[in-house]
């Protein structure tokens, strides 16, 4: 049984990105941040539609450019799977790489339409669930 993480997907309309890219652009944060992980399912194009108000085809293609990306794999009947772990941590001893792609990550998640409070809650996900990665 795959896990199902319950990611909701948010649509900025002052973002000035195309939702496709908006729903794109979440996707790859959550996996990002470790919020979806190798194996997870994506929600439904039905639930996606459920969740807030798109039209299924949106939701179809940003499903198709996250395959092209090599992030996601579509399986017959059974939905969207992630593929990918899209790891931002760099080597220990380079701070600076990695305050740079923490400062990456927050203008992205902006760029996607997230507060600074969703923005706080996935930090303190991805580091509740750091437990495995430390030394």
């Amino acid at each position: 049984m795959a896990h199902h993480p319950s990611l909701t997907f948010r649509l900025d309309s002052q973002s000035g990105l195309a939702p496709y890219r908006q729903l794109v652009d979440q996707v790859r944060l959550a996996v990002r941040t470790g919020l979806l992980r190798d194996g997870d399912q994506l929600p439904s194009v039905r639930e996606v539609v459920t969740q807030i108000t798109i039209n299924p085809n949106t939701v179809h293609r940003a499903y198709r450019e996250l395959e092209h990306q090599g992030i996601v794999e579509g399986r017959a009947g059974l939905g969207t799977f992630i593929t990918l772990h899209l790891s931002v941590a760099p080597d220990a001893a380079d701070h600076g790489t990695f305050e740079q792609a923490l400062h990456d990550l927050v203008i992205n998640a902006r760029r996607a339409g997230l507060d600074e409070e969703t923005i706080r809650e996935l930090m303190r996900t991805a580091l509740r669930h750091d437990g495995n990665v430390r030394s």
